[in-house]
């Protein structure tokens, strides 16, 4: 019994040992094909990993050189608009200003202010030179600066209003809506002169220019760095993508934190301010107290050459002194 049973297992062990040696040479040819398969394999996911790398960098690097080609323009084209504002002609200035006035007609408003004021030191006994000196200053000097009064308060209330259109630009862009359809609702909805100088830009796209081009005519027509920003955030978003929302939602936190600032320096320069007028307005409040008590002591800086000459010369150094007190406590942002 237990020979019958050696002599099986031995035949099995035989016959398992000539199906290996039958067999072995194909198991291994399979094995190692499989494992060249896998080794192809891999080395294909590797160069489509390697190519996909290369292309997202190639890509990034196309879009930073897009982005710095893009800055550049726009810095160039900065620099050439802020040359442009600071040599802005008077009928330009009339036109940021909002008035309805002609070149022809500042011309002759300037003429009669002149006039006026050359006949209104005549009336007051001053000599012909100084009624000259007067007139070129009334017709010359005091237009350009009511002018320019009226303009940079025309600027201060665009600014006021100016964080709440970039507001309802977000908002409506975040609802869905384009960015020409914000800019119609913002000309027909929104606060003077917000309202007429996007109207501008709605005009200046409906005859054809890019949105690009028509937000830079709104720097043009409203030199503030305010504006300024506005148009480089649309310029960079038209030549190099990114999300508009998130860019000018970034533009109203800074125009709303640009305007605290600005009102905590006007609160914390009010005291050099207050001292600067008294001491601009003290000698006009105590030559007409003089007049008033003893006006024959003071009238000889009226009636004589050399009075007149003193009262010129005072006049220039207290403009001047004025003038520098008013730059000592500017604050440009």
């Amino acid at each position: 019994m237990m020979t019958a049973i050696l002599f099986a297992l031995l035949a099995g062990l035989s016959v398992g040992a000539l199906l290996y040696a039958l067999f072995q040479p194909r198991i291994a040819m399979e094995k190692n094909a499989k494992s060249r398969l896998t080794q192809m394999k891999g080395a294909e996911t590797d160069a489509v990993s390697k190519r996909a790398a290369r292309d997202r960098v190639a890509e990034v690097a196309k879009r930073r050189r897009n982005l710095q080609a893009s800055l550049k323009a726009v810095d160039d084209k900065q620099k050439a608009h802020s040359k442009a504002t600071n040599k802005a002609s008077i009928e330009k200035q009339i036109a940021q200003a909002g008035l309805a006035l002609s070149m022809t007609g500042f011309v002759l408003l300037s003429i009669g202010a002149g006039l006026l004021s050359f006949l209104l030191a005549v009336l007051f006994g001053l000599s012909l030179l100084v009624a000259l000196g007067a007139g070129i200053v009334g017709g010359y000097g005091l237009p350009r600066l009511i002018l320019s009064r009226l303009r940079k308060r025309r600027q201060l209330a665009f600014i006021e209003e100016f964080a709440n259109a970039v507001d309802l630009i977000v908002r409506g862009i975040k609802s869905g809506l384009p960015l020409n359809d914000t800019m119609r609702m913002i000309a027909s909805e929104a606060k003077e002169p917000v309202r007429s100088e996007f109207k501008r830009v709605v005009e200046a796209q409906q005859m054809g220019l890019s949105t690009a081009e028509a937000v830079d005519r709104l720097y043009q027509n409203m030199p503030l760095s305010e504006t300024n920003f506005f148009s480089i955030v649309i310029s960079i978003q038209a030549q190099a993508g990114g999300n508009l929302s998130e860019a000018l939602g970034n533009l109203s936190r800074v125009l709303r934190e640009r305007k605290k600032m600005k009102m905590k320096i006007q609160a914390m320069s009010m005291e050099a301010k207050a001292s600067g007028g008294i001491i601009g307005a003290l000698p006009v409040v105590v030559a007409v107290l003089v007049w008033l008590t003893t006006p024959d002591y003071i009238a000889v800086l009226f009636t004589s050459l050399t009075g007149q000459m003193i009262l010129a010369a005072s006049a220039f150094w207290m403009a001047v002194g004025v003038f520098v007190m008013k730059r000592m406590i500017a604050f440009d942002f």
